[in-house]
């Protein structure tokens, strides 16, 4: 663990992307905040393509299509196509329809966009958009349900509620119920160190309601990287996973054998990373990033020399 942890920079940055052929990066905190780019970070992901490396964009985000992250990344200066892209939308609907093998309806607790990603599979769904509360305790554990749902699909889901909980709740009363969720991010930082609830927080509820456990797509789960690499071919040896959380994107990297690089733009701070290698915890290690910068505008000089 002693020679994890670095900071990234002169002939260790060169020494780095000459060892990868392939860079993941998360979005939020990482090559954008909000809507706007992070300083440098266009000219990066546009300079590592011309030096030949593939670039793929990896969010446990699943508020938007590959088609809508596209149109952003090429709105903000990115050089970027909608297969790059790989949300949890996606993600979630190629886990349902080629690992899962489902077949018939989801119950969705989720964004329109999931709705089209599974529809782009061929998945029907039910469930998007507000479900209120009517009628009293009696008629909530008679709520009526699609026959033709076999899972239940949560990811972020702006009109969550009681009734879409219920619903949830009776659908996966049936044991031969699929239940996959997107991630367990619990908190989604905004500027200025303000929060919001993550979809973390729905899947919780869902799942304490349900007493079943979802199996989850996102990150750190190991299927994220899978899903990007059975289309591409990749070597995880030779693969850079670029992320601003411990938890997500570096114990993915970890899990996968990737290499890894924190940057402190987003949500993890070095001081974590540094307890959590000080602490000779064989579970906190794979917290430890392999390098850290302070921006991934740090990469410039190595890219454009």
């Amino acid at each position: 663990m002693a020679s994890k942890c670095n900071r990234l920079s002169g002939p260790l940055l060169q020494q780095l992307l000459g060892s990868v052929d392939n860079v993941l990066f998360d979005c939020d905190g990482v090559i954008w905040r909000g809507d706007q780019a992070i300083a440098g970070a266009p000219t990066v992901v546009n300079s590592l393509k011309k030096n030949g490396k593939r670039v793929f964009f990896v969010t446990n985000n699943s508020t938007k299509t590959r088609a809508m992250y596209a149109e952003k990344l090429s709105r903000l200066g990115f050089d970027a196509q909608q297969e790059d892209v790989f949300g949890t939308a996606y993600c979630s609907a190629v886990y349902l329809k080629h690992i899962l093998k489902l077949a018939g309806k989801v119950y969705l607790i989720g964004s329109k966009a999931m709705a089209q990603e599974l529809e782009n599979v061929g998945i029907q769904n039910v469930g998007v958009g507000p479900d209120p509360i009517s009628g009293g305790q009696s008629d909530w554990a008679s709520v009526p349900l699609d026959p033709e749902v076999r899972a239940v699909l949560v990811g972020f889901d702006e009109h969550f509620s009681y009734m879409k909980l219920n619903r949830a709740l009776h659908y996966l009363s049936n044991s031969d119920c699929l239940f996959v969720g997107t991630n367990t991010d619990t908190r989604l930082p905004l500027e200025g160190g303000k929060a919001v609830p993550g979809t973390g927080c729905l899947l919780r509820a869902v799942e304490t309601a349900a007493q079943r456990q979802a199996q989850v797509v996102g990150k750190p789960s190991p299927f994220m990287f899978e899903c990007v690499a059975s289309e591409y071919g990749l070597d995880p040896a030779r693969t850079l996973m670029v992320g601003d959380r411990l938890d997500t994107d570096i114990l993915l990297g970890t899990r996968c054998g990737l290499k890894t690089l924190l940057t402190l733009t987003g949500v993890s701070r070095l001081e974590e990373a540094q307890a959590h290698q000080e602490s000779g915890c064989p579970t906190r290690s794979g917290l430890v990033p392999d390098y850290y910068v302070e921006s991934v505008s740090e990469l410039l000089p190595a890219l454009q020399g």
